[in-house]
């Protein structure tokens, strides 16, 4: 089993990539795989709402100068996704917000390619703004019929220097329990695809209050 995450941050390994990687480590003592993708110090453009991989319906975003379309098949072949970003006034960063725009429209509008994988977000934060992030990353998760687990709080982590976050004795347990429930919880699906069938997925229905 599989698991990417994406490490919204600018910095390579600041506190959003030592947050991600507490997660891993539980992961990978399950024997699940974690592939982790640095997005945060790359040039994204957002969504210019032009409705391309709609008509196309091609698992591709038609802004093909970057590498949104590689993660997005990434994406599509894991097991479980991890969003992780810093707090940038109160919100996503701006390079990490572009790419998940783009990307869970692209996959909305082919098929529901993250549905029923299990997601989780991950933030790291200097002072506040901690929780705004980890709703408007968990807003993504639920939009897609992803499976979310939980761990003993919210997902937010505290440091301002890289690594600052590793001394955040609780932020740290949180990170870990919520790898141990990812674990956990991607058993459980996997078992039990063999004993349940997958409900039917249903075409999403759209209504506009200006007519």
């Amino acid at each position: 089993m599989k698991v990417v995450a994406f490490n919204g941050s600018p910095k390579k390994e600041g506190n959003t990539y030592n947050a991600i990687k507490t997660v891993a480590a539980e992961l990978e003592k399950k024997g699940i795989e974690v592939e982790i993708v640095h997005v945060g110090n790359k040039v994204i453009r957002g969504c210019i709402a032009c409705g391309g991989c709609s008509r196309n319906k091609n698992e591709r975003c038609v802004l093909d100068k970057d590498e949104v379309n590689e993660w997005i098949q990434k994406m599509k072949e894991a097991d479980g996704i991890i969003l992780g970003s810093p707090v940038y006034y109160s919100a996503i960063a701006g390079t990490m917000k572009s790419f998940l725009d783009r990307a869970f429209y692209v996959a909305s509008v082919n098929g529901g390619l993250f549905r029923h994988k299990i997601g989780a977000s991950v933030v790291a934060v200097r002072r506040s703004g901690g929780i705004p992030v980890f709703d408007q990353l968990n807003n993504f998760i639920n939009y897609s019929e992803m499976i979310m687990h939980t761990s003993n709080y919210w997902n937010v982590a505290y440091g301002a220097a890289p690594g600052e976050v590793t001394q955040d004795e609780e932020g740290m347990q949180i990170m870990r329990v919520l790898g141990k429930n990812m674990s956990w919880l991607m058993k459980v699906v996997e078992a039990g695809k063999s004993q349940v069938k997958e409900n039917e997925k249903e075409d999403k229905v759209f209504t506009n209050f200006i007519r």
